[in-house]
């Protein structure tokens, strides 16, 4: 079966560098995990494209950063897309005073780990989720070193 991992645009542009090592990378955490990946797209939008789709199909009427569907047919083989608001990312990078570009690895592997069976509900999954985000990061950023 043909994996597939994609980064797109809605409405906004995201200049995302080492693409092919990041798709290698989600797989492999993915495999980790005993999942199999058939499609995951990442759509990189604004706030307003973002806020449509959590009325929409959320009933939410509020800003977020990042939403996932999980599309399977099966729980054998993942078909996802993960929309991430741009805009979202930037105000949270700057109030949690880190890197844009380390904000958004950690929003793309957080809608990963969802996928993964990780949930951010309660405190006690909100801090594993956290510390798994970590885990990633760090792993990712020491792989392209």
């Amino acid at each position: 079966m043909s994996k597939t991992i994609s980064f797109n645009k809605a409405d906004k542009n995201l200049t995302l560098g080492n693409r092919v090592a990041l798709r290698t990378f989600i797989e492999k955490q993915f495999k980790k995990q005993g999942k199999e990946i058939q499609s995951l797209q990442y759509v990189f939008c604004s706030d307003q494209y973002l806020l449509n789709i959590n009325k929409t199909f959320l009933n939410h009427d509020y800003y977020t950063d990042i939403i996932s569907f999980d599309l399977s047919e099966t729980k054998a083989v993942l078909i996802g897309e993960v929309y991430i608001s741009v805009d979202r990312v930037k105000d949270n990078s700057i109030t949690h005073q880190t890197a844009f570009t380390e904000e958004i690895l950690r929003v793309i592997f957080h809608g990963a780990l969802h996928f993964c069976g990780f949930k951010d509900k309660k405190p006690a999954d909100a801090k594993e989720m956290r510390a798994q985000e970590n885990k990633w990061l760090k792993s990712y950023l020491k792989s392209i070193s």
